[in-house]
């Protein structure tokens, strides 16, 4: 929660127009601070996202790497395990991604190791999430 006040009021101070360098900058020193293995997942994640949706802009969100709309809003986001100390780092979406699957759909994915086919993957959901066909 700390992480997440001193966000908003940096975002205060800037107004409503946020930075996409700076917000990149903050992703990236967000990244380097992140143990291994999260920092390698994490850093791959980033470039996925960046490839796949150059429209999302890069922003941390409750001190972890975020990716958001031309409105500002959150579409998804990674987790190291080391945050909570999980298993598992994560890729999550929020209710702004377009993965709308029936009535249930997953809006989180566990991510142990990156393979070609987990990246695959990572791309596919990103590419639905911001209204692309994979």
């Amino acid at each position: 929660m700390k992480e997440r006040v001193k966000e908003l009021r940096a975002a205060g101070r800037r107004g409503a127009q946020a930075d996409p360098v700076e917000g990149e900058s903050a992703v990236l020193a967000k990244l380097a601070e992140m143990p291994e293995p999260d920092r390698a997942i994490g850093e791959r994640v980033h470039a996925i996202v960046r490839a796949t949706a150059p429209g999302l802009l890069p922003r941390t969100w409750y001190g972890m790497p975020a990716y958001a709309d031309a409105n500002g809003n959150i579409v998804c986001h990674f987790q190291g395990a080391y945050k909570f100390k999980a298993r598992y780092a994560t890729i999550g979406f929020s209710d702004k991604a377009r993965l709308d699957e029936s009535d249930l759909w997953p809006v989180a994915f566990a991510l142990n190791r990156m393979s070609p086919a987990v990246e695959a993957r990572v791309a596919e959901l990103v590419k639905r999430a911001v209204g692309s066909k994979p």
